[in-house]
């Protein structure tokens, strides 16, 4: 699942090539409208193709920016303004083009779903091959309390005292300390990734408590992933699996990982062990990582 800095790099490259522009229609994958005919809530929630196509049709893009693990298009009707909150899922990917021809990779071009025929003639599109992304149209953050319960931004100052309260909380002290940073409530944007990554380069096991680690060590550690996580913006995020940026371009991170995925470790040259944690494999060194 793309983590905060895939999901930074497609809004450095979806902003420039959306804002501005005015909505003229939109159309709908057969998919979605069979899941909605079904009561599923395949990528569009809590609205039905019908009313998301009439509502978003004359809306002005007027900025793409990033939440967490969140894509918010800022949109404006009639001088009444909206939000489009997508989340890329395990898969999803945003291309700006001017014809569906442009979508090259086969993947990606049988599974579009939403497409957004623009007033200048070009399209945004929304691809998901395995549907569990979103989209969703609503107001203002305030209209889905979840978005305002997400820890604040991790590269923003308060983030670090927001982390130390958060560990130190019943919620989260006898938790491993991958399943407390992995916690989008403790830590905006960190996943499986580059939880890995920082636990690997503090020499921490994923498994241990959280509050068997010093509170000296846990600062250390989240200053650890706000680093690790600007390296990967700076590479364009990590392109594994079905993540791509905008127009289906790939990040570079991949190439700088030194635990995640790996069978040996780097450091010392033992195998690698897997463990499940938090619902999510975690790969660690049994030497390096106490």
């Amino acid at each position: 699942m793309p983590e905060l800095p895939e999901v930074e790099g497609v809004v450095r490259s979806l902003g420039p090539a959306a804002t501005g522009r005015t909505v003229r229609d939109v159309t709908i994958s057969d998919t979605i409208i069979r899941s909605k005919a079904e009561s599923k809530e395949a990528i569009l929630k809590n609205i039905s193709p019908e009313e998301f196509t009439d509502r978003m049709r004359g809306m002005t893009i007027l900025n793409v920016t990033r939440r967490s693990k969140y894509i918010y298009f800022h949109l404006e009707k009639d001088g009444v303004p909206s939000l489009l909150v997508s989340h890329l899922g395990m898969s999803g990917a945003w291309f700006a083009v001017g014809s569906l021809d442009e979508v090259t990779e086969g993947k990606f071009r049988r599974h579009i779903h939403v497409v957004f025929g623009m007033e200048d003639g070009g399209l945004l599109v929304f691809a998901d091959i395995r549907r569990f992304g979103e989209l969703r149209l609503i107001g203002g953050e305030s209209d889905h309390p979840p978005l305002l319960a997400m820890a604040p931004e991790p590269f923003d100052e308060e983030a670090e005292g927001h982390f130390l309260e958060m560990s130190a909380s019943r919620k989260y002290r006898d938790k491993p300390i991958k399943e407390t940073i992995m916690d989008g409530h403790v830590i905006s944007g960190c996943g499986n990734i580059y939880a890995t990554e920082a636990l690997f380069r503090m020499g921490i096991h994923p498994g241990r408590k959280t509050n068997r680690i010093s509170m000296e060590r846990r600062a250390k550690l989240f200053r650890v992933i706000v680093e690790i996580l600007g390296e990967a913006v700076e590479a364009g995020g990590s392109s594994i699996s079905d993540y791509r940026n905008i127009n289906g371009e790939a990040g570079s991170m991949q190439d700088r990982l030194q635990m995640y995925g790996k069978k040996h470790c780097p450091s010392c040259g033992s195998e690698t062990k897997r463990r499940t944690i938090g619902g999510r494999t975690s790969v660690y060194c049994p030497k390096c990582q106490h």
